[in-house]
């Protein structure tokens, strides 16, 4: 084997423990504001994380109005969500909760150069969830197994929203334009214990 044949097979085993690494400790994805003028320059996004750690919460829960309560010190009540991608290695978004008495539903709009794209390619994990909706919930430390269904109905989607979920704007030339997409997935809890 040469040298090339030696420094492939060296970073892969270094990418094999990195990622075995990771499995283990998890990575959780990068928290901004939503509300700042940084994360709008940043084209509404953040850096993704992996594998999100934590004790799995194995109760069933049969109001997540508490959601509303959580208070991290740098995160507000934001939750983050592990999808599962094509290639096995998981993606993780930071993402804001919507409760709603004994439902939970996540979501959010898609907005300016994302509305070219085919739904549900605006975000790579509505693609993700879309493909597989086996999802994992972060929430104040404990993983929460979830199964995620798309929102369907426009009348449940306004409830959710308080408004239409799709934005417009009146153009200088007196058209009407989108602006923003809204969509939410409902989530159920899976794997919880049954009595």
């Amino acid at each position: 084997m040469g040298k090339l044949g030696k420094g492939l097979l060296g970073l892969g085993f270094l990418l094999f423990g990195t990622l075995l690494i990771l499995r283990v400790t998890g990575l959780d994805p990068e928290y901004m504001d939503f509300t700042t003028e940084e994360y709008n320059q940043r084209g509404r996004m953040t850096l993704p994380g992996l594998w999100l750690a934590g004790e799995v919460e194995p109760e069933p829960v049969d109001n997540w109005d508490w959601v509303y309560d959580v208070n991290h010190p740098e995160r507000g009540n934001t939750i983050m969500l592990e999808t599962r991608t094509w290639y096995g290695i998981p993606y993780s978004v930071t993402i804001l909760p919507t409760p709603r008495g004994d439902k939970l539903y996540i979501g959010g709009s898609a907005r300016d150069a994302r509305l070219e794209r085919e739904f549900p390619h605006y975000k790579q994990w509505w693609a993700n969830v879309e493909r597989d909706p086996r999802v994992r919930l972060k929430i104040d430390g404990k993983i929460y197994e979830m199964t995620a269904a798309l929102v369907h109905d426009p009348v449940e989607l306004a409830e959710i929203i308080g408004r239409d979920p799709i934005t417009t704007s009146v153009a200088e030339d007196g058209t009407e334009q989108v602006v923003a997409k809204w969509y939410y997935w409902r989530v159920f809890q899976r794997n919880i214990a049954q009595y």
